[in-house]
């Protein structure tokens, strides 16, 4: 996805949106509840309310902002402690550095979710149960995927190394 003056992008094919979301991170929180109670595949949950209340990737996602939030403002040990208490309650481990865009659908569920420290997954992303963003083992750095605006991670995909997975992919 390049930039198109809205923030989402730098016109290099690179996500820079961080700064945005830190500065809109109750309009991320705001299009996640929507997601959620659009995505829910149960009937009775499809209200915004009723994710608030029950929707667990709900719960991980926002737990997470908090954690980035905190991470970016040198407080790495208590976003440690939020990212650890999230993946203990609802099997979610997301590292407080990973950049998470706004409108993602996170289905947490029994299957746990991994995305690692360098990954970055762009805005209107759908990841349900199972996913693991992460690195090889064998690289340092940037060494996490990078998912791009739309894209659809299928129930327990793996998606290792530092790649790009296009705009709308599934």
């Amino acid at each position: 996805h390049t930039g198109d003056g809205n923030g989402n992008g730098n016109g290099n094919g690179e996500y820079n949106d961080e700064e945005d979301i830190d500065k809109n991170v109750n309009k991320a929180i705001e299009l996640d509840v929507m997601k959620a109670a659009m995505r829910s595949s149960s009937s009775e949950d499809g209200t915004a309310l009723n994710s608030i209340l029950f929707h667990q990737g709900l719960h991980a996602l926002v737990c997470h902002r908090l954690s980035h939030r905190l991470w970016n403002n040198g407080r790495t040990g208590l976003a440690y402690y939020i990212q650890s208490t999230v993946s203990r309650k609802y099997s979610t481990d997301i590292h407080p550095a990973a950049k998470i865009g706004r409108g993602v659908y996170l289905n947490a569920g029994s299957a746990g979710v991994v995305i690692g420290e360098t990954a970055v997954i762009d805005h209107d992303v759908t990841v349900l149960q199972g996913v693991t963003l992460g690195g090889t083992g064998k690289e340092r750095g940037d060494r996490h995927p990078k998912v791009r605006r739309g894209v659809i991670l299928q129930q327990s995909c793996s998606v290792l190394g530092n790649i790009v997975i296009g705009e709308g992919a599934v």
